[in-house]
């Protein structure tokens, strides 16, 4: 009879001891729910505050124009394309990336009929909305933080507006078959700094999904732009540019660099005496010599061309080197 109780006993405390550990679990589940929460506003904000100046670790400037974005990335380069959205639910291509007709074709034709919806790849910021009536028809240009800019062409109609933010999968734009077009079709390129990247390694349209979380750009490095030495070296530096982004190697010749600052040093020296005239110059007259931004302007180029140096400009203006121009932009030269 004693055993019978202790069997009993020792049952009964089990099954509270059970009862205890799942209470202490069911009670830490709210918690664990809180902090999933927690992580979710953290990683918006940091989304939100990369699509206010997207990839602006890697661009210097911010213009209308399509191939001559400056900026650098270095060799090993990796393209995150994880929270990607197809542009279209189409799965048939009409037309490959690389030569034809003689010429070369930067992007993927993908068949769509006008009016079919075309949405943003990746969350990012529109550069351009525009019109080229010999090419591209209606267009739009989007960067992303991921460094990737990608443009929809021969739309028949534009759903954004420049400096726009927008979501991946947002609709941006209706297929169609304007400018230089024989037949309703999407044109989708995949460019950084400017240079075109054959979007079917990134894009699987037949698939609808993305050939992988990350491309990565072996062996190449690209730079582009009159770039002061320093901005170079900054960007070189960086051990991450952005999750998921790993620097293996920089690849950057150092007698490049080298010369980049003694060219430097050298402007400074050739400008000393127009500089202190200039200074002088507006002293007397009581005014502060300043310049509006135009497109394709570095600090580079307005520094030579006012006879001071970048870093000067920076600190008149209150500006980093890597900072981003924008048309119409005023800066104080002396």
């Amino acid at each position: 009879m004693n055993t019978v109780k202790s069997i009993t006993l020792t049952i009964l405390l089990s099954l509270g001891a059970h009862c205890m550990a799942q209470d202490l679990i069911a009670n830490q589940a709210p918690s664990d729910k809180k902090m999933h929460d927690i992580s979710a506003v953290k990683l918006n904000r940091t989304i939100k505050a990369d699509l206010s100046d997207p990839a602006s670790d890697i661009y210097t400037n911010w213009t209308r124009s399509i191939r001559t974005e400056e900026g650098h990335v270095p060799a090993n380069f990796k393209i995150d394309l994880r929270g990607f959205a197809m542009p279209t639910t189409s799965r048939q291509i009409n037309s490959q990336f690389g030569r034809r007709w003689g010429k070369q074709h930067e992007g993927l034709d993908i068949k769509v009929y006008t009016g079919d919806t075309i949405r943003s790849a990746f969350d990012g910021k529109v550069r351009i909305v525009g019109w080229n009536g010999r090419g591209y028809g209606y267009y739009i240009v989007i960067r992303h933080p991921n460094g990737l800019e990608t443009l929809y062409g021969h739309l028949s109609r534009q759903l954004v507006r420049e400096d726009q933010i927008v979501r991946a999968g947002e609709v941006i734009g209706l297929g169609g078959n304007t400018g230089k077009s024989t037949g309703s079709h999407l044109h989708f390129e995949t460019r950084l700094l400017g240079q075109p990247i054959d979007p079917s390694l990134l894009f699987d349209f037949p698939n609808q999904d993305v050939t992988g979380d990350f491309y990565t750009l072996r062996n190449r490095t690209i730079t582009k732009g009159n770039l002061a030495s320093t901005t170079v070296q900054q960007m070189a530096e960086q051990q991450q540019m952005r999750e998921g982004a790993q620097l293996v190697s920089t690849d950057i010749p150092e007698r490049a660099i080298e010369a980049a600052a003694a060219e430097e040093a050298a402007q400074d020296v050739a400008t000393t005496v127009q500089s202190s005239k200039s200074k002088k110059s507006s002293r007397r007259s009581g005014r502060t010599s300043t310049y509006r931004v135009k497109n394709g302007d570095t600090l580079f180029q307005i520094a030579r061309r006012h006879g001071t140096t970048v870093s000067k400009l920076c600190k008149l203006n209150g500006i980093k080197q890597n900072a981003v121009l924008r048309k119409g932009q005023v800066l104080r030269c002396s």
